[in-house]
Parts: C-alpha cells; sequence; structure tokens
C-alpha cells in the first residue's frame, strides 16, 4: 500500500490551516517589533551615556556583549523560573539579544560624526540636547540603520527559540511540523520567516533612504 504523500511545499495545507499559520505570523511580527522597539527604547540612552562618559563605553558594550554571548536556549531556560513560561520571557530575551546590535552601532554612528562638524555646532550656541538631536544624531542615522536591519533580522530568527517556553510564533508550527514529520507545515513556517525578515529588512532600507536624502546625492556624484 502507498504511503500518503507528505509533500514540502502543499498549497492545500496553507489553505486548510489558514487561521493557525495567520494567529502564529501575527505572533511572531508582533513579537520581533515589540523587541526592536523596547531595545530602541533602552539602547539609545546607554549609547548617548557611553559615547558621553567615555569611561562607561567599555562597561555598557561588555554587559550588552556578555548577554549576547549566551545561548538563546540556555537564556530563555535561566530566565523562565523568574518571569514564567510565555511571551514575557521571550520578549526579555529577545530585546537582552538586539541590545548588542543596537547599542553598538548607536555609539559607533556618533563616534563617527565629524568632529568639525560638532566644534561648529557648538560655536554657534549649539547646547549637548540640541547638538545631539539636530547634528550628531542625523549624521548617525546610517549607522543606525545598519544596526536596526541586523537586530530585525535576527530577532525573527530569534523568535522561533522561543517554542522551548511555549512561545515560538511560526516555531510553533516548525516544532510540531518536525515533531510529525509533517514536511509542509515545516517549509511553510520557515517561508514566512523567511518573508517576515526580508519584508522588514526592505522597510529599514526604505526608511533609512528616506531619513537620510543626503547619503543618496553622495552616492550620485
Amino acid at each position: 500500500m502507498d504511503e500518503p504523500a507528505n509533500p514540502w511545499f502543499s498549497l492545500d495545507y496553507l489553505q486548510r490551516n489558514w487561521d493557525e499559520v495567520s494567529e502564529q505570523l501575527v505572533i511572531h511580527t508582533t513579537l520581533t517589533l515589540q523587541a526592536l522597539a523596547i531595545a530602541i527604547a533602552i539602547a539609545f540612552p546607554l549609547a548617548v551615556l557611553a559615547r558621553r562618559v567615555p569611561a562607561l563605553s567599555g562597561p555598557v558594550l561588555g554587559v550588552s556583549g556578555v548577554l549576547y554571548t549566551i545561548p538563546s536556549f540556555a537564556l530563555f531556560g535561566l530566565l523562565a523560573p523568574f518571569t514564567g513560561i510565555g511571551r514575557t520571557t521571550v520578549l526579555i530575551g529577545l530585546v537582552a539579544y538586539a541590545l548588542l546590535v543596537l547599542v553598538r552601532n548607536i555609539v559607533v554612528g556618533l563616534q563617527s560624526v565629524d568632529r568639525d562638524v560638532t566644534d561648529a555646532a557648538r560655536g554657534l550656541g549649539y547646547e549637548p540636547t540640541r547638538l545631539l538631536l539636530q547634528v550628531e544624531l542625523p549624521n548617525a542615522l546610517p549607522s543606525i540603520i545598519a544596526g536596526l536591519r541586523i537586530a530585525a533580522v535576527s530577532t525573527v530568527a530569534l523568535v522561533t527559540v522561543g517554542v522551548v517556553v511555549g512561545y515560538g510564533g511560526l516555531g510553533q508550527l516548525m516544532f510540531r511540523g518536525l515533531q510529525s514529520d509533517y514536511r509542509a507545515q515545516i517549509m511553510t513556517a520557515t517561508l514566512l520567516c523567511l518573508a517576515l525578515a526580508l519584508v522588514l529588512d526592505l522597510i529599514l532600507v526604505l526608511a533609512g533612504r528616506l531619513a537620510t536624502p543626503w547619503t543618496r546625492g553622495r552616492a550620485a556624484a
């Protein structure tokens, strides 16, 4: 007797299970966006502090670097006894991993601003806050956007690991597909992860170009 077909690509699977697939896709997307938003909110003041107080640069980058070296499975496992099983644990882990990339890129971006430009702004009477917002930050945007792109793509991938604490978005489908050898389920979840990462990356590229129109002029020149 022939075994039932078990294809890797199946439109029928997607049609029959769209409600579940779309639900996990929404979870995956919202987790990624929330983690990035929280990571940016934490990384920006840390990076500015590290830039303003050079003595703090090493400790800030060191702590975020240590967090990044912890394996994701281990980190989620370490957090679970304190934050429980589910969304909160995954979100904390994702933010921790995004911090290193974002802090480092923001610091590098701020440090790369031409000193002559900042000196000229100070000569015009710019106080530190105005100097940061109107001079340093715009010039650091290319580096910041590059960090955001890396953080976004890596976060999309890391969400799937959240399955270890029962909240992995599309990782839930991958895990169940691997357990049952349901190839269409594995491939569908994988392709949606890739598509999500690509879409976020393209959005950030477009946002970066819109926010830094002067870089297009330099490239053309």
